[in-house]
């Protein structure tokens, strides 16, 4: 239950995260100071707190959705199977933020 209503709730945040994204572009298309002010909050703390919940969100999604095709596909029914996956989705997605932010604060994504 829990695993489902995750995944629900990541699919909200991606798509508020897509508003970010989409008020990024106007302000890079609104010109330099505009897009230095998006800069700006995307470096404060509120900022980067969205910017790291957005990447669990999406990283949380993508391996809950993989794991659901592979549900359809008829394996991991066992209730055992099936908690043992929700864990390695959280797991997996708590791993892929982090190397995820390790690559942006090291330069190589910046």
């Amino acid at each position: 239950m829990v695993s489902s209503i995750l995944h629900r709730a990541t699919g909200i945040a991606l798509a508020a995260g897509a508003v970010l994204v989409t008020a990024g572009l106007l302000a890079l298309a609104a010109g330099p100071a505009a897009f230095a002010g998006f800069a700006a909050f995307c470096a404060s703390p509120i900022g980067l707190l969205l910017l790291l919940g957005w990447t669990w969100s999406f990283a949380y999604h993508l391996l809950n959705g993989v794991r659901h095709l592979l549900q359809d596909a008829g394996l991991g029914y066992t209730i055992a199977a099936f908690v043992r996956n929700s864990w390695l989705t959280v797991i997996g997605s708590l791993l892929l933020t982090l190397l995820a932010w390790a690559w942006v604060l090291s330069g190589g994504g910046a």
